[in-house]
């Protein structure tokens, strides 16, 4: 009994001296309260042991500091399964791995195949893709009930679960992450679908709904979950909104504000006894010229998202106001809506598909890519081109790639840690 929950909890074949040491614990149990009790000191022992609680990669005896060399196979199997299934391996990625043959570039790229056809790759939904679009910030953003009374948690967990259903279907389908931005569908119940406008939705299941014509979204930037955590409390925020496009999407960062530059909310909200808008308290914020540089980029972004609200609604005035999301990207292209917008960012579709790439090798090997991995994301991205960016063509070029498959040793190894 030991051995095998030990087995299943270390990831790999327990060995003889860890289930003697198991035992020492069921005998003592046992002494107290019978064979029951023994399993269950023993089973206690397993977790709270650091193999169990973490994963830790064998280092060969032989190696210097700084030497790079590949990995167990059985590590190999533990980081692939939680990087695609968020969980340890199954039996059949044990077994072959057991056998040393998941080094092998074929058998290692056919599990993985294996494994993104399997249901638990749900987990690259809602582990990887929720920690790269920063979804859990929406629990930082509670809408001003006097303005959204129609705000709800479950209403937020909705918008979270369409986003996490739109990425898991491409995954499952096999779909060019571009689809990610481009989609003119997405996955609906009847409360988001009522929160939308669109009809035709009843009950609380999910299904993927073709969005209709003049429904005004398209893709992640239309996500109301995305729209609720790039705003404040009270009111929409552009410069939320481009700063988080840079960054999550396009991988490129404006610098942080200068010191002594007030913030936008400390922008006069009214002029000559009426409330001005947001685009003209933007206007007259980045007047300053500290502010102008880095606002002439995330503004344009940030205000062609600005016909959806605080929750997501679409609308056409603000506070009396049309609402004007007329812009020019720093390229030169006009921006006129969020559609321009999605065109504009996947006509040069490179940049995004770079930064979703390093997104997803850091994810996999559980590290910052750094600059020494820059070359192994351009290398998967420009691979991936001829399959049209593939889910699976970007996947398996992290899975083949050397930063997953081996490791630069340290200076000392766990195997030399008496624990």
């Amino acid at each position: 009994i030991l051995n095998r929950l030990a087995s299943e909890a270390y990831r790999r074949p327990a060995t003889d001296a860890d289930v003697e040491g198991l035992m020492r614990f069921y005998e003592e149990g046992a002494r107290e309260g019978g064979f029951e009790n023994g399993v269950r000191f023993g089973l206690q022992a397993i977790l709270a042991s650091p193999s169990f609680i973490f994963r830790m990669e064998r280092q060969p005896p032989d190696v210097e500091p700084g030497d790079v060399y590949p990995l167990h196979d059985l590590d190999l199997a533990s980081r692939l399964s939680f990087f695609l299934w968020g969980s340890p391996p199954d039996q059949e990625l044990t077994q072959v791995a057991s056998e040393g043959r998941l080094s092998e570039p074929e058998v290692l790229e056919a599990q993985a195949l294996r494994m993104l056809e399997d249901p638990r790759a749900e987990a690259l939904a809602t582990r990887f893709a929720a920690q790269w679009l920063r979804l859990q910030d929406m629990e930082n953003i509670r809408p001003d009930p006097f303005w959204y009374p129609n705000f709800s948690d479950n209403l937020a967990a909705d918008m979270r679960r369409e986003t996490e259903l739109l990425f898991e279907h491409l995954v499952r389908e096999d779909r060019s992450i571009l689809e990610f931005f481009t989609a003119d569908y997405s996955f609906l119940n009847e409360r988001l679908a009522r929160h939308y406008d669109i009809p035709g939705v009843v009950g609380n299941r999910f299904r993927k709904v073709q969005y209709p014509q003049g429904a005004n979204r398209q893709g992640v930037l239309g996500h109301a979950s995305v729209l609720l955590l790039t705003s404040m409390g009270n009111r929409t925020s552009p410069v939320l909104r481009g700063k988080w496009v840079m960054e999550v999407l396009m991988g490129s960062p404006p610098p942080p504000p200068p010191p002594n530059v007030p913030e936008l909310d400390e922008t006069d909200a009214v002029e000559e006894g009426r409330v001005l808008t947001t685009r003209e308290r933007l206007e007259m914020h980045r007047a300053n010229p500290a502010c102008s540089s880095c606002h002439v980029m995330m503004d344009p972004i940030g205000v062609a998202l600005d016909n959806y609200d605080v929750m997501g609604k679409w609308r056409l005035r603000e506070d009396g106001v049309p609402v004007d999301t007329q812009g020019e990207f720093y390229d030169g292209s006009r921006i006129t809506g969020p559609q321009e917008l999605v065109e504009v960012l996947t006509q040069r579709p490179i940049p995004l598909v770079r930064n979703f790439t390093e997104y997803l090798l850091s994810y996999a090997i559980a590290r910052p890519a750094g600059y020494a991995d820059q070359s192994t994301v351009r290398s998967i991205v420009r691979d991936a081109e001829a399959d049209e960016y593939s889910i699976s063509s970007l996947v398996l070029g992290v899975v083949n790639s050397d930063p997953f498959r081996m490791k630069r040793a340290q200076a000392i190894s766990v195997d030399d840690v008496d624990f």
